[in-house]
């Protein structure tokens, strides 16, 4: 007989993912037999290049939950568009439910200014400059899915810029058309009428 091979003297490969756990909730639910107990976990998952997503498990122990988390983080990762790959393309406030989120990009070597759960989520997401504010709650659950979401409805740098020049183009053309058309007193009676010319009695003598 083969000797029976122990899993654990073999290294674990180390994951392209960072991971990290936000929080661990006990959960009991009652049934007929009894009260049922289990645990809830919150990861979040990122490879820090612009992918991240958030899961939550349960089961009876942590590791089969940070297991499940960790699956279905990894199955909803949602791509973040970075300016200059180090911080968001623009300023973004989002609320979900009672939690509410600001979030500001950065100059270089700002580095990340943000509270506990939003941080994780934008470590994960690779972003090194950035400013933002937690104004709602404070559950950290809350916030997490908050800034996911605000980093899901970012756009692109160079979308957000053609839009930012369709918007300047549009107020000089309507500047621009307002000049064109004759001035008009607070009455919106037009002033530059054509004067009429007068003779005078003596000229038709």
């Amino acid at each position: 007989m083969e000797p029976r091979r122990d899993n654990r003297q073999f290294n674990r490969e180390p994951s392209e993912f960072f991971e990290k756990v936000v929080q661990v909730n006990r959960v009991s639910k009652k049934t007929k037999g009894g009260d049922k107990r289990s645990l809830s976990v919150l990861i979040v998952v990122g490879d820090r290049k612009g992918r991240v997503g958030v899961g939550l498990g349960k089961a009876a122990d942590v590791q089969s939950a940070v297991r499940k988390a960790t699956l279905y983080a990894k199955r909803h990762l949602i791509v973040v568009p970075l300016k200059e790959g180090r911080t968001i393309t623009h300023e973004i406030y989002i609320k979900e439910g009672a939690a509410k989120v600001l979030l500001k990009p950065a100059r270089e070597g700002t580095g990340v200014i943000a509270g506990g759960p939003v941080r994780v989520v934008v470590e994960a997401a690779g972003i090194r400059d950035i400013v933002s504010k937690t104004l709602g709650t404070k559950n950290k659950a809350s916030n997490v899915y908050a800034a996911l979401k605000a980093l899901s409805s970012l756009k692109p740098f160079k979308e957000h810029n053609s839009v930012e020049v369709k918007g300047e183009e549009k107020e000089a053309h309507n500047d621009k058309g307002s000049r064109q058309t004759s001035p008009k007193t607070e009455t919106g009676i037009i002033t530059d009428k054509p004067k009429r010319k007068t003779t005078s009695k003596k000229e038709t003598k």
